[in-house]
């Protein structure tokens, strides 16, 4: 994974936030996890937990800590592989393996997450560049 500062510029909306806590990029999430697919719910499962992990782990190599009792603002960064149209509803879905794992290295509920999207260019094997702010009181 590349490191986080070094990846394409932050998008407009981001650098009107605060500075980041956390600054991760996360693998594209595999393509049996978005809604529309039909895979076996046995064998999605296991991708959803594997995804969910790998996520989770990325997260705190990329210097994730706890941050419980903070709200939190989650931006996506939308990095596809490809130039093929995407629904954000589908996205989203396709994504909550990897927010689960996220919250699972922050320690907090993802419930929680005030989210926002955007969709960059495409980059090979694509990626989802999530920037994590505090919202302020």
């Amino acid at each position: 994974m590349a490191d986080p500062s070094a990846v394409a510029p932050a998008c407009p909306v981001c650098a009107q936030r605060a500075p980041p806590l956390v600054r991760v990029v996360l693998p594209w999430p595999p393509s049996a996890l978005s809604p529309n697919a039909r895979v076996d719910r046995r064998a999605v499962s296991g991708l959803r937990k594997s995804y969910r992990h790998d996520c989770g782990w990325l997260a705190r190599k990329f210097g994730a800590r706890n941050l419980a009792g903070r709200r939190l603002s989650v931006h996506l960064l939308f990095r596809p592989p490809d130039r093929r149209r995407r629904d954000w509803d589908n996205l989203i879905a396709t994504m909550k393996a990897g927010l689960d794992g996220l919250a699972d290295a922050l320690g907090v509920d993802d419930a929680e997450f005030r989210l926002s999207m955007d969709m960059a260019a495409p980059v090979k094997n694509g990626a989802v560049d999530v920037t994590i702010t505090e919202v302020p009181s």
